[in-house]
């Protein structure tokens, strides 16, 4: 069999670059991916404190910021297929304290917060109005989980015209076949998987 890299290279390959108007997307950071006693656990520490770092960046350099969560009528009236299909997602019918931000995560008063019952930050939801009409053309992906949240949204974000980046130090899964995988094939036809040195070099220049 071909190198895979060799063998995606004849098709792919391509990058988009950074544009000029970014907002930084926080995914589904809540505490049922970092407290162990949760099935959802996930041992994304290290994701969590690297889209921190992202977010004081941002912060500095006048990205708008947005936090995505998941919530669920307190009967699932609003679940859908998804919640029938991926059983943990019972931990975020609403007034669950996993689905509270995760340790050292409160969004502040001038950051949005988005509510969504799927896995995408877009569908169903006013996201891709709002970046619009805020100017925004880039989209800085963090969040859990890769192969989950992260890919839908990053697919979801490429289809309305967003270019997506995804810092891979920012985003975490449960494991890391399926966490590489996604990192792969989103680089190949979707976004940039980038460094969290290239983010914040960027938002650096944002200031310059």
């Amino acid at each position: 069999m071909d190198d895979l890299q060799e063998n995606y290279r004849r098709a792919y390959g391509g990058r988009l670059g950074f544009g000029r108007r970014p907002a930084l997307l926080l995914i589904d950071l809540v505490r049922a991916y970092f407290d162990p006693a949760c099935d959802l656990y996930a041992g994304c520490e290290e994701a969590l404190a690297s889209a921190l770092r992202l977010r004081a960046a941002a912060r500095q350099a006048g990205v708008p910021v947005v936090h995505t969560h998941v919530v669920y009528h307190p009967h699932a009236l609003d679940g859908g297929r998804f919640f029938q299909k991926a059983l943990p997602l019972r931990h975020f019918l609403r007034g669950n304290p996993m689905g509270d931000w995760a340790p050292g995560l409160r969004p502040a008063e001038d950051e949005l917060v988005v509510a969504k019952q799927h896995a995408s930050a877009f569908f169903g939801t006013s996201l891709a109005a709002t970046l619009t009409c805020w100017g925004v053309d880039t989209v800085i992906l963090t969040g859990v989980s890769t192969s989950g949240c992260i890919r839908a949204s990053c697919v979801d974000a490429n289809a309305h015209g967003f270019i997506p980046i995804i810092p891979r130090e920012a985003v975490g899964d449960r494991h890391p076949a399926p966490h590489e995988a996604n990192l792969f094939d989103m680089d190949a036809k979707y976004g940039d998987v980038v460094s969290e040195a290239e983010t914040l070099a960027y938002f650096q220049s944002l200031k310059d």
